[in-house]
């Protein structure tokens, strides 16, 4: 009888041991851990520890309310459910006493739903890389790809540079249109030191958002709640950032001003310039409160790239072991290009009642860029003694080509952008609506004259297209013809009329979480250059996402999402290899698919996150473009189909307990058939990425922390020379490998209390070294092509990017 009775009651006994665990950390706005926060649940609780850290358990299948408390900050509290065995992410930030109360933010379920990566900002302030801030760490993720370290611009799953887009405070950011080389580019937009909130979509996002076919970065700057200063300083440049409040708390303003200088890195590559550049930004955002409903924001940059470039001699060694070459290069000339950039945004945002919200703004961008050059390049290439016992190995024995190039250009551009929107959001319950119009105004005035002429053995070569040449069997006695000549004149405007409307819905489908997203966007636009008549386009864009929670022990959340994405041309993409505009071409479209999966669980204790993603893109209207370092160069004639597809794995958590890390891994395979001829790699077709980014400290000595940032991408396609074709050149770039590490010694921040009288002063003081490219691995992003006069034959020379650099920085708070 006893052996039965504790059959019948052994599931109860069972079940009622059954827990859930909630655990996190609470941190106040500043992201800094509140030690000693009272957790009070049911009878029970319990205290977070000095790093804000806390865990406790609940019991399963009953509604849970817990309480946050602390003598400094606001109380909140939550409630909690669990139907199974399952761990609870919930990570407040608190809010002073004294400050209005800010939205708390909760586990990121909602955005993980909506496939966005949220991107800690203290990763970007420490994360070591060449160009420190949000897109270096962005390039450790699956799926997205750059083998230019001096650049801030980045391809994602196929994708180019143009197909990105960045917002900041919901307003559309752009980039100079002149930029050739990751060394022009200086400063990227972005201030990581104004930074609140970091999301990332790499594919697959709401109709909310514009009109590009990969990726969605989008960033909020930060509202201050009271005076702060902080001042970077390192051997490339440095910066200093001010915030402060003002009339009753009512303004809040944050002002960063930084200086970038490349010589560092330029230095260490084999090119031998004198090389003088300076790269200045300023950027404010305000922000008014006026009353409890109205609240008056103004963003505002000014940027100065000056970029004055004069090469005096390369030495570069390829080929194999077998057959070793060298390209000797003397350089006359110089090259001064200056790229300079304004943007203003004022927006208002209105809170009808606590359902109805209305924003308005009106921003504007302008940018003014010089590109001039004359470099004259006198080179031989030759083959190398490769043979050990010899006297002269290593030497240049025999030169297979010896010639010479100038390069000349004037080039000038002048865009202006503006444009006026406006969005609504609707909350109903647990529907949500979002609704938005946008008018924008483009003129552009381009003026392109640059052109190449190539001698190689005392003969002028004459361009690909030109016929009844047959040096040196025959004299030619036509006039010297430029190898490759731009010479136009364009003023483009273009004007658009963009609009979305979407549906979200956050419900319970028996016992499983679902959300769900519905949205369409539409937009039509008019090119007209003023010299042909001009031409107009529509495109819709219908989207969609679904994500599933199920209730299963596992915590684990399934994602789907899709839709038919448009691009439609921007002025680069309007405009052919000759400079001439072509307002009949059309929206490059794509289908994107795109399944996802993310496995929170525990392991050694700690939390850990594994995020896999499978993706398709069907591409139509493709404008096939060639990239030469950052610049890319479109056919502008919609006669290309595409694809692309892959996989995306990231593993993220505290391999190093306190300290969070990752290691991701993506799969790529893209390939394009322009007009019918068969498929061939896309410029961006790069099949295997690899990144790690990973912080460590000294167990005896923790304040002293460690960064380590590895990357390897597979090589991509080398390219193609100047009016060639590119189905004759399919070889592909050597592998990209690269690791950069980071040490730094906190003397002071919100754990460590100062030590010293001058120590006092600082919220934060920090000192640090980088090592960059730690192995000295010579990596290239694009080939240099050189003709051979005996066999006629074009080699492409790699174009090697930095090698090993040490850098020494220091940061203060005030």
């Amino acid at each position: 009888m006893r052996k039965l009775l504790i059959l019948l009651l052994f599931p109860a006994l069972v079940f009622a041991q059954k827990t859930a665990t909630v655990k996190g950390k609470i941190i106040n706005k500043y992201n800094q851990p509140i030690e000693g926060v009272a957790i009070t649940y049911l009878k029970d609780g319990t205290t977070t520890n000095k790093n804000g850290e806390y865990q406790f358990t609940i019991p399963v299948r009953k509604t849970v309310s817990v309480t946050f408390t602390h003598v400094s900050y606001k109380t909140i509290s939550k409630k909690f459910t669990a139907r199974g065995s399952r761990v609870f992410n919930f990570s407040p930030t608190l809010t002073f006493k004294t400050q209005e109360l800010e939205e708390v933010i909760v586990k990121n379920q909602k955005n993980e739903a909506q496939g966005i990566t949220k991107i800690e900002t203290k990763k970007v302030n420490t994360l070591v890389g060449a160009n420190s801030g949000v897109e270096n760490v962005l390039m450790t993720l699956p799926g997205v790809s750059n083998n230019n370290e001096l650049s801030t611009q980045y391809n994602v799953r196929g994708g180019n540079f143009d197909e990105n887009l960045v917002y900041v405070n919901g307003i559309e950011v752009y980039r100079p249109f002149l930029i050739r080389s990751g060394q022009q580019e200086g400063l990227s937009f972005i201030n990581t030191h104004m930074i609140q909130n970091i999301k990332f979509s790499a594919g697959g996002f709401q109709a909310k958002y514009g009109d590009k076919l990969s990726s969605v970065l989008d960033i909020t700057y930060r509202k201050p709640k009271e005076f702060g200063a902080r001042i970077d300083l390192s051997l490339l440049g440095g910066g200093i950032t001010v915030e402060d409040t003002f009339l009753n708390n009512k303004l809040s303003a944050i002002l960063g001003v930084r200086y970038r200088d490349n010589s560092l890195f330029v230095n260490s590559k084999q090119t031998e310039v004198n090389f003088r550049p300076k790269f200045t930004d300023v950027q404010t955002f305000l922000s008014y409160k006026a009353n409890e409903k109205l609240t008056l924001n103004f963003l505002g940059n000014f940027s100065l790239n000056d970029y004055n470039y004069k090469p005096l001699t390369r030495r570069t060694r390829f080929g194999t072991v077998a057959n070793p070459l060298e390209l000797i290069v003397f350089y006359q000339g110089q090259e001064e290009d200056q790229f300079k950039t304004l943007f203003g945004a004022f927006s208002a945002e209105y809170q009808v009642n606590e359902n109805l919200k209305l924003t308005g703004t009106v921003s504007s961008f302008n940018t003014q860029e010089q590109e001039y050059f004359d470099i004259a390049a006198a080179y031989a290439l030759g083959e190398v003694d490769g043979n050990i016992g010899s006297e002269s190995f290593g030497e240049v024995q025999f030169a297979q080509g010896i010639g010479s190039q100038v390069n000349h250009a004037r080039n000038d551009l002048d865009a202006l952008i503006s444009n006026v929107q406006l969005r609504a959001t609707l909350k109903d319950g647990k529907n949500e609506w979002r609704a938005g119009v946008k008018y924008q105004k483009e003129n552009i005035k381009d003026r392109i004259k640059e052109w190449e002429v190539i001698d190689s053995l005392g003969f002028s070569i004459r361009p690909p297209h030109h016929t009844g040449n047959n040096q040196p069997y025959e004299p030619f006695t036509g006039p010297i013809e430029p190898f490759q000549k731009v010479d136009a004149r364009n003023n483009v405007d273009i004007n658009r009329l963009s609009g979305f409307l979407q549906f979200s819905r956050k419900t319970n489908w028996n016992d499983n979480e679902i959300w769900l997203n519905l949205g369409v966007r539409t937009h039509h636009w008019t090119v007209s250059d003023n010299i042909t008549s001009s031409k107009s386009h529509t495109t819709f864009s219908p989207r969609a996402q679904f994500a599933i929670k199920p209730d299963w022990n596992s915590d684990m959340l399934f994602r789907l999402s899709g839709g038919w994405y448009s691009q439609p041309p921007f002025y680069k993409e309007l405009r052919d290899f000759d400079g001439k505009i072509h307002p009949e071409v059309k929206a490059q479209k794509s289908i994107h698919i795109v399944a996802g999966n993310d496995y929170s669980f525990t392991l050694w204790e700690r939390p850990f996150k594994l995020t896999t993603e499978l993706y398709y893109k069907d591409l139509s209207n493709v404008n096939a473009y060639s990239v030469d370092n950052v610049r890319v160069r479109y056919r502008a004639d919609n006669v290309t189909e595409a694809y692309a597809y892959g996989l995306d794995i990231r593993l993220n958590g505290e391999f190093v307990p306190g300290n969070d890390s990752w290691v991701s891994f993506g799969y790529l395979k893209t390939e394009e058939n322009i007009n019918n001829r068969g498929y061939i790699a896309r410029p961006t077709d790069q099949r295997l990425k690899f990144g790690v980014l990973f912080q460590d400290y000294v167990p005896n000595l923790p304040d002293l922390k460690a960064y380590l940032n590895i990357v390897y991408n597979t090589g991509l396609p080398g390219g193609a020379p100047a009016y060639s074709d590119v189905y004759e050149f399919q070889n592909r770039l050597n592998d990209y490998k690269r690791a950069d590490l980071g040490l730094s010694y906190i003397f002071v921040d919100a754990n460590k209390t100062p030590t010293s009288k001058f120590l006092q002063h600082f919220k934060e003081f920090t000192v640090g070294l980088e090592l960059f490219n730690i192995f000295d691995i010579k990596n290239s992003n694009t080939n240099t092509w050189v003709r051979d006069a005996y066999s006629k034959r074009q080699y492409g020379i790699p174009n090697f990017m930095t090698g090993r650099v040490l850098n020494f920085k220091t940061s203060m708070s005030f």
